[in-house]
């Protein structure tokens, strides 16, 4: 989706990149003025100790011979190659000997340093730019001085050292600027190409990486409006990159999967509550009204009283089993959890439910050996391994063979098992095996038995709530069902 400029600089990431881009050019410009001044001063420091020292070794000639000695080797360095001037001038500022042919008026007036840079001419450099400058036709015609003048006002720039000599005589050693001032330019060019490049460079990043971001922010809102349109099997974009927008995707996408598979579990139980506890209550109010109908002895009315308190309390049982099922699978319990000895759990629901089982003619044992310990909810744990075996009690009534349960733990690569295993004539179908655990499912063969559907409902939250799992295998013959927990004990 285009977006105009102004509509580029509402967002985040526009605004961000442009104050990041002017922080970053306001550093890079003070960094030029920064380092330039600092070269600058550098170099002129370094310029005046040169003339220190020359000054020095002047001042020595004129120590040992007088102003000959001092005239004699202003001469012979004056001829010497390099960027140092010298002259000496008399009183009145007219140039006897030296190197430098003419100065900016002014520069001998005053006597120490010079307070800014000057400009001059060394000997001989006006004639020769006068003789590369002459056109061919006047051959060596002198120039006037309108043409000298101008020559003149196109000298070199220097700093110079003046002092007066006890004869009053004028004593100049200053140094060209022309080196350092070409170093301090190419020091700036190259911070200013510099900063142009890295300008350019932040722009072009700017451009190719904040334009993919928008990008994706656009493709994750998009994503979010259907989302919030009311299409929950929509999902955030995922490129595979691995960045933090994929991360946040990740992480979303898993929210929407939880928020929809808990919305339809609260659908599946509106429906299931509308249709399958209707029948508890209808039976409730049809033995009450039987009950009121004509003359009833008050033996009558107790065991009507009766039914009814037992009626309410499966009703009630039903009704904590979808609290405690609503409040597992949304991840929440206010039961503690600790270390738990499943082999312990697994004795002690075996020997409460041996009476039942030999009532019932069903053979029920228990094979344990050692102790398998896992993290988790004593008492849930308990009620989902009883549920399971309640199940492999009744329906193992219907076995060809002599009716068995059977209840294991074994230990495998990173998980431990827990199996109650029956004889009967189990759930051959896949599909039927995987609607056994959704709530108040009950299949064609136990409608004959007492119970509300909510058993394994509950085992399997149970398992989801101890980041477990809840199988339904075939036994080959009957049914085989799996607790597998994760064999760590932190997670």
């Amino acid at each position: 989706m285009a977006l105009s400029v102004p509509a580029i600089m509402r967002t985040t990431a526009a605004r961000l990149s442009a104050l990041y881009l002017l922080l970053f050019a306001l550093c890079a410009v003070l960094l030029v003025l920064y380092m330039t001044s600092l070269s600058a001063r550098m170099l002129t420091g370094q310029t005046q100790e040169t003339i220190n020292d020359e000054v020095l070794g002047l001042a020595r000639a004129y120590q040992r011979g007088g102003l000959p000695v001092l005239v004699r080797v202003v001469e012979a360095r004056s001829r010497q190659p390099g960027a140092n001037l010298y002259l000496i001038a008399d009183a009145n500022g007219q140039i006897l000997t030296g190197n430098v042919q003419s100065l900016e008026p002014g520069v001998l007036d005053n006597e120490g340093w010079t307070t800014s840079p000057f400009s001059y001419q060394r000997f001989g450099e006006g004639e020769l730019d006068r003789l590369r400058n002459l056109p061919a036709d006047k051959g060596t015609a002198q120039p006037d001085q309108s043409e000298t003048q101008a020559q003149g006002e196109k000298g070199h720039n220097a700093i110079a050292l003046v002092l007066r000599l006890p004869n009053q005589m004028i004593m100049l050693v200053g140094r060209d600027l022309g080196e350092p001032e070409r170093f301090r330019a190419v020091i700036r060019r190259s911070l200013m190409l510099a900063l142009g490049m890295m300008g350019l460079g932040g722009l072009l990043i700017w451009f190719f990486v904040g334009r993919a971001a928008l990008k994706r922010i656009d493709s994750v809102s998009e994503a979010s409006r259907r989302i919030m349109g009311g299409d929950l099997s929509g999902r955030l974009p995922v490129t595979g990159a691995g960045d933090e927008f994929d991360r946040l995707s990740e992480n979303l996408n898993a929210m929407l999967a939880r928020i929809a598979t808990l919305n339809e579990g609260l659908k599946q139980v509106s429906d299931n509550i509308a249709h399958d506890l209707k029948t508890p209550l209808t039976r409730l109010r049809n033995r009450a009204e039987a009950t009121l109908s004509g003359k009833q002895k008050t033996s009558d009315y107790r065991q009507a009283l009766e039914g009814t308190i037992t009626e309410s309390d499966q009703l009630i049982k039903t009704f904590n089993a979808i609290l405690m099922i609503s409040r597992l699978e949304a991840g929440y319990s206010s039961e503690h959890t600790n270390r738990v000895d499943l082999a312990a759990a697994v004795r002690d629901v075996v020997e409460l439910y041996e009476p039942v089982a030999e009532e019932a003619g069903v053979s029920l044992d228990a094979e344990v050996n050692g102790a398998f310990v896992v993290n988790g909810n004593r008492e849930l744990i308990g009620q989902a391994l009883s549920n399971i075996v309640d199940n492999a009690i009744k329906y193992s009534t219907d076995s060809t063979s002599k009716p068995a349960v059977r209840v294991a733990i074994e230990r495998t690569r990173g998980e431990i098992r827990l199996s109650v295993m029956d004889n009967g004539q189990g759930i051959p179908d896949d599909a039927d095996r995987a609607r056994a655990t959704e709530r108040f499912v009950r299949l064609e063969k136990s409608r004959s038995q007492p119970g509300s559907g909510l058993g394994l409902s509950l085992a399997k939250a149970v398992m989801t709530f101890h980041y477990g799992r809840l199988d339904l295998l075939p036994g080959n013959p009957g049914l085989s069902v799996v607790m597998s927990f994760p064999a760590r004990e932190d997670h």
